[in-house]
């Protein structure tokens, strides 16, 4: 009998590609007739390509949460609740880190899971922050203290600027999408004068940066001694990894509140077009296992999407406390909009919002037009979408 070859992709960091290969591997000592060969692509390329096209070519696809209205759409990849146990989607639904199970479930069925999990969080150089005799900030003035002496970091690409700018409604007292609008122009407009007071302080070469530079600039200069927000890497807090060991903790209060970061994350799924639906269902079910997830997924590298292993003293040890110290921040993350054309808004939105922190807008009401406008065009995208498919 010929082998069964499944191929995925995944995306091109320590965290998304390693602990995957080390799950093949070990999968395919268990069942010598499956071999499971994995491909990457850049963070970006993850954020812009095309799942229906990918899964073309593709057995196994890492997605983003915010995907699984188009896969209801679509039909790109499979409901795994047609291929793995209800009770076992239970387990994992139980012990799901934050709301990242569940963000791969839409209109009724599983279309993922979620393998790996993260929001924006807090970290920093402790030894630098001890050297100068300075406490790592609690709340947003503390924040904005260390900007103005040049030594916060953060990234502020576009992506991670609309993520933060729906941190900030939230802080404000507006969730974002709950309505016609975006947001009401009142919160909006205090959502982005309180981001330009922070990034206003920062370099101009964090326009550039994604979390990964940041967390590279952090950890391999000592430039830098805190940044407030950033989709958290628990490599950065391994010993050896990078020149100097980063610690993550939860995010700092606005307002006596926690921030409420975006949940972010990666799920597992299984393309449609698929030869080996039922043989790749297994394989995710099996790196998603309680097991698997609590030991050898943590330690390859990765970030669960599960809790199993996050209280267990030895994934803490090796990963400088990164599991327990930010949990809170995980478990109160919010979900951002998963409908069939959101992608489109968020794909553009973020380029107005860097706009006016470069100060080539100079109107917040002109930045939540343009947002008003991208959001209104992405819902008709949905709806004709909708009803294509009611014929």
């Amino acid at each position: 009998m010929d082998k069964v070859v499944l191929k995925g992709i995944a995306w091109d960091h320590t965290r998304g590609i390693v602990p995957l290969q080390a799950a093949g591997q070990r999968y395919s000592e268990r069942h010598p007739g499956v071999e499971i060969r994995w491909d990457k692509r850049s963070l970006q390329a993850f954020a812009d390509y095309s799942i229906e096209s990918l899964s073309k070519e593709y057995d196994l696809l890492i997605i983003d949460h915010p995907w699984v209205g188009s896969a209801a759409v679509t039909g790109c990849v499979v409901a795994l609740d047609d291929y793995i146990p209800k009770d076992a989607l239970a387990v994992l639904e139980a012990n799901s880190a934050g709301v990242s199970h569940s963000s791969y479930h839409y209109d009724g069925r599983q279309w993922a899971l979620a393998i790996d999990a993260a929001t924006p969080v807090a970290s920093m150089r402790t030894d630098l922050l001890a050297a100068n005799d300075l406490a790592a900030p609690e709340t947003w003035e503390q924040v904005i203290a260390l900007a103005k002496k040049g030594k916060v970091a953060a990234p502020a690409i576009p992506i991670d600027l609309l993520m933060n700018f729906y941190t900030f409604c939230i802080a404000e007292g507006e969730e974002p999408f709950d309505g016609d609008v975006v947001v009401s122009e009142a919160t909006g407009t205090r959502a982005l004068d309180t981001m330009k007071e922070l990034y206003t302080a920062l370099a101009p070469g964090f326009f550039n940066m994604n979390p990964i530079l940041v967390a590279e600039v952090m950890s391999n200069t000592d430039d830098y001694y805190y940044c407030p927000f950033a989709y958290g890497y628990s490599n950065y807090s391994r010993k050896q990894y990078s020149k100097n060991i980063l610690t993550y903790a939860d995010v700092v209060t606005f307002g006596n509140k926690p921030l409420r970061t975006t949940l972010g994350g990666t799920g597992i799924a299984v393309a449609a077009e698929s030869l080996h639906k039922s043989i790749a269902a297994a394989f995710a079910q099996f790196v998603c296992s309680p097991g698997w997830q609590a030991s050898e997924y943590i330690l390859s590298g990765g970030q669960p999407g599960y809790a199993f292993g996050y209280q267990d003293p030895l994934n803490n040890q090796v990963c400088n406390r990164f599991f327990t110290n930010t949990k809170a921040t995980l478990d109160n993350a919010y979900l951002r909009p998963r409908y069939h054309g959101y992608l489109q808004f968020q794909e553009e939105g973020g380029f107005y919002i860097q706009e006016f922190l470069k100060g080539r807008i100079q109107s917040a009401s002109l930045v939540l037009n343009k947002l008003n406008l991208l959001y209104t065009e992405s819902l008709q995208k949905s709806d004709k979408n909708l009803c294509n498919n009611s014929r």
